[in-house]
This record gives structure tokens, sequence and C-alpha cells, in this order.
């Protein structure tokens, strides 16, 4: 299927939380962006970024709005980042990417769904090191070499560039992310992304089936229903 089924797959996933757990999750990230780098979007990529793919997510303007509002009041909750790496049913790799006010209970949440699902929870650098931290974009286009021209005259560093039934995806280190976005931009017209973010890309896919998927169900729903998981990524490929 090519990497850029891979990206749309994990995106679908990490999102399918029920709609207001999916607002509570950007309020709180955009809160800490906001607080840690400014309030202003324009003076804080990250900000920026992460707004546009709160609207993105059809996440309303009330709950972006407050959360702004929140990180310049003074006092309030400091949220942490913590990462989670471990071994799911069938052997996948995982990568759990949490925000958190308190820890001890985000390690004791991200614990309980691995061993539920008869799972390997690892220590740092378990599995990340068989993921690209790359920044995706997706859009529509037939040509990928007008748009590789584009951004290697934006001397942006290129991972890849695909095309793929009339989608082309664009794949650079997430630091070249804002140069890599400028550069598709500017060279092209009322651009439209179907596929804009920061994610990790498995450098190789397991299958699972049989009584494997439904240990794989438990652990996505646990770790998505908890409090301060932010992202899920893996390299899990179900076949039923």
């Amino acid at each position: 299927m090519g990497r850029a089924f891979v990206v749309r797959q994990v995106s679908m996933e990490k999102t399918a939380a029920a709609k207001s757990k999916v607002n509570s999750k950007y309020g709180k990230a955009i809160y800490a962006c906001a607080k840690s780098g400014g309030a202003d979007p324009i003076a804080n990529l990250s900000l920026q970024q992460l707004i546009e793919k709160a609207k993105k997510d059809q996440v309303p303007a009330h709950v972006i709005q407050k959360a702004l509002e929140k990180s310049t009041g003074g006092a309030g909750e400091d949220y942490a980042s913590a990462r989670y790496e471990g071994f799911g049913p069938g052997g996948i790799m995982v990568i759990v990417d949490c925000l958190t006010d308190n820890p001890k209970r985000t390690f004791q949440d991200v614990r309980n769904a691995f061993t539920k699902s008869k799972s390997k929870l690892g220590g740092p650098g378990t599995v990340a090191h068989m993921f690209d931290h790359h920044a995706v974009f997706g859009f529509s286009g037939n040509d990928d070499e007008v748009v590789l021209e584009a951004l290697m005259m934006a001397d942006v560093d290129v991972t890849d560039v695909e095309v793929e039934d009339g989608k082309v995806s664009v794949f650079v280190p997430h630091t070249e992310y804002f140069k890599a976005k400028t550069a598709l931009t500017e060279s092209f017209e009322d651009i439209q992304f179907d596929v804009d973010e920061i994610t990790f890309i498995p450098q190789t896919d397991t299958e699972i089936s049989g009584d494997d998927l439904p240990l794989f169900d438990k652990l996505m729903t646990l770790l998505d229903n908890a409090e301060d998981v932010q992202n899920i990524y893996h390299n899990a490929i179900i076949v039923k």
C-alpha cells in the first residue's frame, strides 16, 4: 500500500475516541503549548500548527479560545511530555505519547493498558529506533517531480515524495516541518492538505490476526481512553 496508507491508518486510529475526548486532548495540548511558548500563534509556530490541526479535526472554536485564555491566566497546571514504548499483541511495536501533570497516574494507566492486553511495556528507546520521526504532507496531485523541485529550491531536506492514486505524499524530517509547509503553500496556489502532521512512521510492518486482534483492540481502546494519552503509533497491519 505504500507509506501514505500507513500514515492515514495511524491518523484515523489515534483520533477514534469520542468527540469530547478529542476536544479535551486538544484543549490540554493547546494550553500547554501556549503556556510554554506564548499564546500568539504567529510567534509560536508550534501553537499555530496545533490550532490548525484542531480546526481540521473539528474542535470547536470556544475550546481553542478557552485553552488560550487559560494559558495567560497566571497560575495553572504544569504539563510535561512523557513517552512510553513497548510491544503489543503479536509482537507489534507501540509508541505512546502523553501530556501529564501527574506522571505516576499516567504511568499506571499506560502500564495497565499493556498488562490487560497481554502486552509488554519497555524502557525508553525500546522501539522508537524502528520508527522514522517525520513531518508528512498529503495533497491531491500526480507530479512528484515538480513537488520535489519546489522543495529543493526552498532548501528543504526531503526524505521522499510519493504519488499514489492521485495523491502526493511528502516526507521530511520533523525539524523541517515549517520550512516544507511554507515551500508547498507558496509554490502551489490553493493547496489543500489531506495530511499535515508530525508523526512516527514504522520502518517495518507486522501483521496481526486471529486471537491477537481482540487484544490489539483492547490495547488501543485502553490507551485511547487514558486521560493523559495524546497520540498512539504502531506498526500493526490488521489481517482479518
